[in-house]
């Protein structure tokens, strides 16, 4: 076969898949599916061709089928801007002290609100219902990662990707006769497939929990839980030369130790598993490293050689892997040089995968990832784009994570104009991160006495929760022109707001004190997953950030709990003595509640959902060792990671914001309420599966909520309850 016939029988078949850990969330990685976009280009150009060849009988029969879309429509158009973690609470106290002019224009002309979040109030949780419409029994997302029933090891909870059952063994060449299928998990259909289906516009951007992107009329980037080109939801990379008993005297992500000859250093960079051989191993990338007076000249094999200076990012940098017969595999990455003298320090976000030329998809149609970046040049794609592991190592401090973050919201706010500029009537959704990951990484400095801020700055940086406020209020001041039209509805909302993280609750140590879990003979403590559990005599066992499962027979393939009257005696047992749990270094309660999955929800993915959610009360959380599945050798430690302000608690803590250019008809919504609000008001008739309410005045529900929160909800300190919780 020629180099060319090579290459379009692997862009079409090949497929890379593996597991690997994702830091940033704990949760294993989505794998990896490699497509090549060339034939994707050719077939988008041919499918564009045939709708311009058949778009006058296309009009033709919308309008004898369908009519006019929006003859029931209060407005053309809706844009929806997510802002994921924005606090009710923090975002009063901010325009109180005037820090927020533009949000407050926005609430004095509509309505600002604390808006109900999801349970679990974990973003996936959150924005697939926000989607969807309906809650975590019916859409089926309850964590980022789940278990497998058949070995309790982690899964991610949102994506499947499958495995090519037919190869081609030809030498030491394994070619995929086909390519895996990768399929969403989440269930139900997402409102804006219901606007496309009207043929009412829509585009949606980085929403979390859209990949692989589903089919449907209109534009979608998809958003958290897209992999990396290595197929973990983010492992970083650090070269140092700085070691410490032969090894890299830093941790996380993929660790180098350099060897320096004079003001020369040789190293490579680790990328995905090569599985079009049979020997399997990662492809790698050369690279020199030339150290100069100012900084350094990095050159990659395949890539122009370029220079950095220490404590500023490289722009993106396409890295090009060649797994063999003439096929390459394309990423990009930023790289930052934390010194240089005494020791080169070089840090090396994860390897996204490239939007011009992305080998999975990223995008509906593929086509559409292409063009943003021939638009505005290479954009971050992973899910997780922030490193918060990296600063959470101390592999980057506050300023490079700040630096890198504030980068990713200016790529945003790129397509957000580029898709309001495009869209004159129907949806437009954009989902902003970075005020979730700066309140996760900085709230140590809201609290002086919180354990993270032990032999760390606490003052350098004590105001950037409200500054990355402040930026996202300077954005809706350069949208204003679109607030004020009054045919579009403008709302701002976020999936939950935030509270702090100082102690840390080992669900998984306690069952094991109380005899609910076993380990093997001889074994006091478990690693991760699960290491030494013994699942014969273990009759329940957490996971992920806010998950209790029952050990149940007929779902478990080792279960031991009978459904049943064994089943629910053991649910209200654990229920009581959880809520009655207390830290023997603190007062107070430590959970405020904890929800039946199987009693107190009605949905069909109830029965294979965590069977106990756990709502922890402010300051506490899973620990990190829980989230995992280990076992340790105490109940309750400090929090001492940089990580220190999170959501994953009781969803009464942690609602969400609402800003809209129109008034409410309810003082209570709901992020529930959001798909079948923004359907109506573009004059659609809401699916039958979608269980929400109409939050904006109709003829039959007068406008009853204008203005500023209800002050009545709020704190005296202007945070919403339990948002600054110390117990």
């Amino acid at each position: 076969m020629t180099r060319r016939l090579w290459g379009r029988l692997f862009a079409v078949a090949a497929a890379l898949s593996f597991p690997a850990v994702a830091f940033a969330y704990i949760g294993p990685g989505a794998g990896f599916a490699l497509a090549g976009s060339f034939m994707v280009l050719l077939t988008t150009l041919a499918i564009v061709a045939l709708t311009l060849l058949t778009y006058p009988f296309t009009l033709l029969w919308r309008a004898i089928r369908i009519g006019n879309p929006y003859k029931d429509a209060a407005v053309k158009r809706v844009i929806v801007v997510g802002m994921d973690g924005m606090d009710p609470g923090l975002a009063s106290r901010f325009m109180a002290e005037g820090r927020l002019p533009n949000f407050k224009r926005l609430a004095d002309k509509g309505a600002f609100r604390a808006l109900q979040t999801s349970n679990p109030s974990m973003s996936p949780v959150a924005w697939s219902t926000f989607a969807t419409g309906t809650d975590a029994s019916h859409h089926g997302i309850y964590d980022f990662i789940t278990r497998d029933p058949c070995t309790c090891a982690p899964l991610i909870s949102s994506t499947d990707i499958g495995k090519v059952e037919r190869v081609l063994n030809i030498g030491r060449y394994v070619i995929p006769l086909g390519k895996p299928e990768i399929k969403l998990l989440q269930k139900g259909e997402a409102f804006w497939k219901a606007l496309g289906e009207r043929h009412v516009p829509a585009i949606v951007q980085r929403v979390p929990i859209t990949f692989p992107p589903n089919a449907f009329r209109g534009l979608l980037l998809s958003g958290m839980c897209v992999p990396d080109l290595r197929g973990s939801q983010g492992t970083f990379a650090f070269f140092t030369t700085e070691e410490k008993e032969g090894r890299p005297a830093y941790t996380g992500g993929e660790q180098t130790l350099l060897r320096r000859k004079g003001n020369v250093i040789r190293s490579r960079i680790v990328g995905p598993d090569n599985s079009l051989l049979k020997a399997g191993g990662r492809m790698t990338l050369p690279f020199t490293l030339t150290v100069g007076k100012a900084g350094v000249t990095v050159a990659i094999e395949g890539s122009e050689p370029f220079e950095l200076v220490p404590r500023r990012y490289s722009p993106w940098i396409k890295l090009t892997f060649k797994p063999g017969l003439g096929i390459s595999v394309n990423g990009i990455a930023r790289f930052y040089l934390n010194e240089m003298d005494p020791n080169v320090n070089l840090y090396m976000t994860p390897i996204h995968i490239d939007p011009e030329n992305p080998a999975m998809p990223i995008s509906h149609p593929d086509v559409y990832a292409i063009y943003l970046a021939k638009k505005q040049g290479p954009y971050a794609t992973l899910g997780l784009a922030e490193d918060t592991w990296a600063l959470n190592e101390r592999v980057i401090d506050e300023a490079a994570f700040l630096d890198f973050a504030y980068l990713v919201g200016e790529e945003r706010e790129k397509m957000l104009l580029d898709a309001i500029e495009k869209t004159r009537s129907g949806l437009v959704c954009t989902v902003f991160d970075t005020t979730d990951r700066i309140q996760h990484m900085f709230y140590r400095y809201l609290d002086p006495s919180h354990p993270a801020n032990a032999g760390k700055d606490i003052t350098a940086h004590k105001d950037e929760v409200a500054k990355v406020y402040e930026s996202m209020d300077r954005m809706i001041g350069r949208l204003w022109h679109e607030v004020e039209r009054e045919d579009t509805a403008f709302l701002v909302i976020s999936d939950h707001g935030f509270t702090n993280f100082r102690r840390g609750v080992n669900l998984n140590s306690w069952l094991f004190q109380e005899g609910y879990l076993a380990l093997r003979d001889g074994h006091v403590l478990s690693g991760d997953w699960f290491e030494h559990v013994d699942w014969s005599r273990t009759r329940a066992f957490a996971l992920g950030l806010t998950g209790l499962f029952i050990n149940r027979k007929g779902r478990e393939q080792s279960g031991i709990v009978e459904e049943g009257a064994e089943y629910d005696a053991l649910v209200a047992e654990l229920r009581e003595r959880l809520v009655a749990l207390r830290d023997p270094e603190r007062e107070g309660p430590v959970i405020r509640r904890v929800v039946s999955a199987m009693a107190e929800m009605d949905g069909p993915e109830r029965f294979d959902a965590p069977d106990l959610l756990v709502g922890y009360e402010g300051g506490y959380r899973h620990s990190w060792e829980c989230a995992t599945g280990a076992v340790t050798a105490t109940v309750f430690q400090d929090n001492t990671k940089s990580w220190s302000g999170d959501h994953c608690v009781d969803p009464d803590i942690v609602p969400g914001v609402l800003f809209s250019n129109r008034p409410l008809a309810t003082e209570r919504p709901r992020l529930i309420d959001m798909p079948t609000s923004i359907l109506r008001l573009l004059g659609q008739k809401p699916p039958a599966h979608m269980v929400g309410g109409m939050i904006f005045p109709t003829s039959e529900q007068p406008a009853v909520a204008r203005g500023w929160l209800d002050p009545a909800t709020l704190d005296q300190s202007g945070a919403a309850p339990g948002a600054l919780a110390v117990p």
